[in-house]
């Protein structure tokens, strides 16, 4: 298993976010897919103990697109098209949840990818199926891809 790369101020995974979620996946190629552990702090509740739907949106959005990258092509970014979230049950605040993303159908311009968080017993809370793009070449110019690929790294902790 190796780590994927991580930035600097996404919400979900940058390490200089302070109000971010840090998260960190790992490749499991022999399973097809990427992994992550996560445990939301109870300030992005959306009702006491439980964690708000935009947040769960957010962690499966990031998650399912970055399942792009399983094989190890760090350079493999891709941006949401359509997102399309379950919520089977509600996502607990300050448990452990197990999140895990997958390719359904790949393509070099265009994936269609999904994810799912669970419990650690397996109880699957919600699941997205959404389909990703490779943003066209000028869109690395207005995000100043150049200034920011120094910190798309793989964590060191």
């Amino acid at each position: 298993m190796s780590k994927q790369p991580v930035s600097r101020t996404c919400f979900v995974c940058g390490r200089e976010n302070d109000i971010g979620l840090k998260m960190t996946w790992v490749n499991c190629p022999d399973e097809g897919k990427i992994r992550a552990t996560v445990e939301i702090p109870d300030h992005f509740n959306g009702y006491p103990g439980f964690v708000h739907g935009g947040i769960v949106a957010a962690i499966l959005d990031e998650t399912s697109g970055r399942a792009v990258m399983l094989e190890g092509d760090n350079e493999r970014l891709f941006v949401t098209a359509s997102l399309e979230v379950k919520y089977r049950h509600p996502v607990p605040t300050s448990t452990p949840l197990m999140v895990s993303g997958w390719v359904v159908k790949g393509g070099n311009n265009r994936s269609r990818v999904a994810a799912e968080i669970c419990l650690e017993n397996g109880k699957c809370l919600a699941s997205c199926k959404a389909t990703v793009l490779r943003p066209p070449q000028q869109y690395y110019e207005l995000w100043n891809w150049q200034q920011e690929a120094c910190y798309w790294k793989v964590p060191e902790d």
